[in-house]
């Protein structure tokens, strides 16, 4: 061979190794932002560039792959729907109240799922890798208890957290382990 067929076939193989990369790159951005919909977007937003948005996510995924997460048994479920019931009940009386227990029962709920309970950014991140279009309302219920608890939350925010925690919990009790997982 010469020194130019060598040069030839190298420069080929690195072309090929780059369209392969690329290749790769792209069908995994495809891949997560299919399955992460909306929180790809977030994530996006908070990395400020898709490279390390999708890292992150990817390792969201990995850390996930190692959690056992399970589906309700029929009375965990009764029983959880069973305080729900209540929580929502007493909304009218003590709004403020109402937000504090959903906030509690939606974190049980994932407890007894087996979700990691860490802070909440990384609870809502684990969350997002199972449950990602709902994840927002976990997010959204939370930030207005927050503000809440600081005083500066009408009642009308508090039933928007209410609505919020009730589509998350809901989703929560019904779900089953995710395909995959």
């Amino acid at each position: 061979m010469t020194t130019a067929t060598i040069l030839i076939l190298i420069g080929v193989i690195v072309i090929v190794a780059i369209a392969a990369y690329l290749i790769f790159r792209r069908q995994r951005s495809r891949k997560l932002r299919s399955h992460f919909g909306p929180e790809y977007e977030r994530a996006i937003q908070q990395y400020g560039e898709s490279a390390k948005a999708e890292e992150a996510l990817a390792a969201r995924q990995k850390r996930m792959e190692k959690v056992n997460i399970r589906p309700l048994t029929e009375p965990e479920r009764d029983r959880f729907a069973a305080l729900w019931t209540g929580v929502q009940s007493r909304f009218v009386d003590d709004p403020a109240g109402a937000i504090r227990e959903a906030d509690h029962l939606v974190t049980d709920v994932m407890v007894a799922r087996g979700y990691p309970m860490t802070d909440f950014a990384r609870r809502a991140d684990d969350l997002s890798v199972d449950h990602p279009y709902i994840v927002s309302n976990y997010r959204m219920a939370h930030e207005i208890a927050l503000r809440d608890q600081s005083g500066e939350a009408s009642t009308e925010d508090l039933r928007k957290a209410v609505v919020c925690y009730r589509k998350l919990f809901e989703e929560l009790v019904d779900a089953h382990v995710a395909p995959g997982r």
